[in-house]
This record gives structure tokens, C-alpha cells and sequence, in this order.
């Protein structure tokens, strides 16, 4: 399973991969925000920071305005590896490099 999770500055990107994945059929499970009201993203980070690290879920994205305060939230937990990428090679070289299991984008720096 994937567990995604967003703040207000990545919503609109997490909505995005979201329909992109259940297109594809990929088991998946939002931890929000479900809104563009301003929330607090390390909230978001660590519900899916948690999922991943206890192994209820195998991955996760996470999503904020750059992508950089939640790598630094979910990077925090035990057996976490968050990875912050701005392209697909980076991403592709997250996983194969260093098993990174959160990909973590950037809403407001990601063209979409």
C-alpha cells in the first residue's frame, strides 16, 4: 500500500498522483489534507512518516509546498528513508541508490 499525505501548498499535486495511482490500480490510503485551507504540514508528515516506519504501509508520498520540511519531518522516524526529488531521475535514483520508501515532491517547485 501507499500512503499519501500533503499541507495545503501540495494539495493540488497530491490530488494529482492520487488519480494517477488509482488509475494504475495501486492500493492506496490519503491521510490528507482533504482541503486548501492552511494546515500545519509536520501533522500530515508524521501520519505517513508512521505508517511507513511501523509497516503498516510499504511506501508513502508525501507532499508540501517545497517538499523540503516534510523530508525533514518523515526522515525523523525509525526505517524511514524520505527522499526530496525534483525530477524522475532523481526519484528513480532515491529508490535504487538508497531504498528510499517516502518520495517526497515540491507542489510549489514541481511543474505540473
Amino acid at each position: 500500500m501507499i500512503v499519501l499525505g500533503s499541507d495545503h501548498g501540495g494539495l493540488a499535486l497530491k490530488e494529482a498522483v492520487k488519480e494517477l495511482l488509482k488509475e494504475r490500480g495501486l492500493p492506496l490510503e490519503d491521510c490528507g489534507t482533504d482541503n486548501g485551507d492552511s494546515v500545519d504540514y509536520p501533522d500530515f508528515g508524521e501520519k505517513v512518516a508512521r505508517r511507513v516506519s511501523s509497516g503498516a504501509a510499504e511506501k508513502g508520498i508525501l507532499f508540501c509546498g517545497t517538499g523540503i520540511g516534510m523530508s525533514i519531518v518523515a526522515n525523523k522516524f525509525p526505517r524511514v528513508r524520505a527522499a526530496l526529488a525534483t525530477d524522475v531521475f532523481m526519484a528513480r535514483m532515491a529508490k535504487e541508490h538508497n531504498n528510499a520508501n517516502i518520495l517526497v515532491l515540491g507542489g510549489r517547485v514541481l511543474d505540473g
